[in-house]
């Protein structure tokens, strides 16, 4: 039974220099999304970051608003939030799939996403997964994003070159001058 699970779940790191997330809500469903993202802004002030908060109007919209304030403004990370309650029809698959795809995506881009838009079959479990005194999903999306943006920070203060070795004053042409790729 799932009540009975244990579940560990790691201390907030504390922020080591300014931080601002921004949090990206749908509020679809307004009690449940006002309770996330009380859990979220909690959660981060606790931490000593600040926070930004923007709305759009559903969770499909959500990654394409963090990718547009990842080009356009300066913040540390993000939290996603939303509820989507399964429906009568497929429109609840696409609209689950597609916004955790997308948040994915730019995560594997390098953004610092913590995702809590919840994927629920009904209201009552939307409420549980947003109960601010209980296992509030908004807080653990923020706790998540902080998390990410201390290892991006531990991880990105030698100035290594990201991806394949960034720009190269020297170019080399596989069977040029000075190149190994042919065969001698």
């Amino acid at each position: 039974m799932a009540a009975a699970e244990e579940h560990n779940v790691l201390p907030t790191p504390p922020v080591d220099r300014p931080t601002k997330l921004l949090i990206v809500v749908a509020p679809y469903y307004k009690d449940i999304t006002d309770a996330l993202v009380a859990g979220a802004k909690a959660e981060i002030e606790a931490a000593g970051a600040a926070w930004d908060l923007v709305e759009v109007p559903g969770a499909l919209e959500i990654p394409p608003a963090i990718a547009a304030a990842d080009r356009l403004s300066n913040f540390d990370g993000f939290v996603a939030l939303g509820c989507v309650i399964r429906g009568e029809t497929t429109h609840y698959e696409t609209v689950c799939n597609d916004s955790s795809r997308g948040l994915m995506l730019l995560g594997l881009q390098g953004l610092a996403i913590g995702n809590g838009i919840l994927t629920v079959e009904n209201r009552d479990q939307a409420l549980v997964r947003a109960e601010v005194a209980g296992q509030n999903k908004g807080g653990g999306a923020a706790a998540a994003a902080l998390h990410l943006i201390a290892l991006h920070r531990r991880w990105g203060g030698g100035g290594r070159p990201v991806g394949f070795g960034g720009p190269r004053e020297e170019y080399r042409i596989a069977g040029g001058n000075g190149g190994n790729g042919g065969a001698a």
